[in-house]
């Protein structure tokens, strides 16, 4: 065996094993939650619901957070999307007192449960990509049980 070889065989490996963990910390891709009504979402390992999702028709990742009042969202996703914000406002989080922009979204597209015209906030000193609190989560029947959150279309 070649070295050349040697060193093909480890990247494909360490391809493949990253992307098994991907599937089993990150079980909802948009290619699995399917266009009904209804979108049952697999919490992760790490007791989380994330998911794709799709903000004005681009796909992001999300955070499912319950105990959030809006959807939050990074800046780097937020320029991603081409936001423009609509006002300042101060915000208190569990990080502390934070600066945040209001934005509306047209739509928030998780498999086929979809809302319109999305209150929303550019949080600069989010780490993650967005979290999909209650602006968009109120509009929708939701359910957890046993490790499964079942997100139903209501309007």
């Amino acid at each position: 065996m070649t070295k050349h070889t040697f060193i093909f065989i480890w990247i494909a490996l360490a391809g493949l094993i990253y992307y098994l963990a991907d599937g089993i910390q990150n079980p909802n891709k948009i290619k699995n939650l399917g266009e009904s009504s209804i979108v049952v979402l697999k919490r992760g390992l790490d007791g989380h619901y994330r998911s794709e999702a799709l903000i004005n028709g681009q796909k992001v990742n999300v955070l499912v957070d319950t105990g959030a009042t809006g959807v939050a969202i990074s800046q780097s996703v937020a320029d991603k999307l081409k936001l423009k914000s609509i006002d300042a406002i101060r915000t208190r989080t569990a990080s502390g007192d934070s600066i945040g922009y209001m934005v509306r979204l047209n739509s928030v597209k998780v498999g086929g449960v979809e809302a319109k015209n999305v209150s929303a906030m550019i949080a600069p000193s989010l780490d993650g990509d967005v979290l999909l609190g209650m602006s968009f989560l109120g509009r929708m029947d939701v359910r957890l049980y046993k490790g499964e959150m079942t997100i139903k279309q209501v309007d």
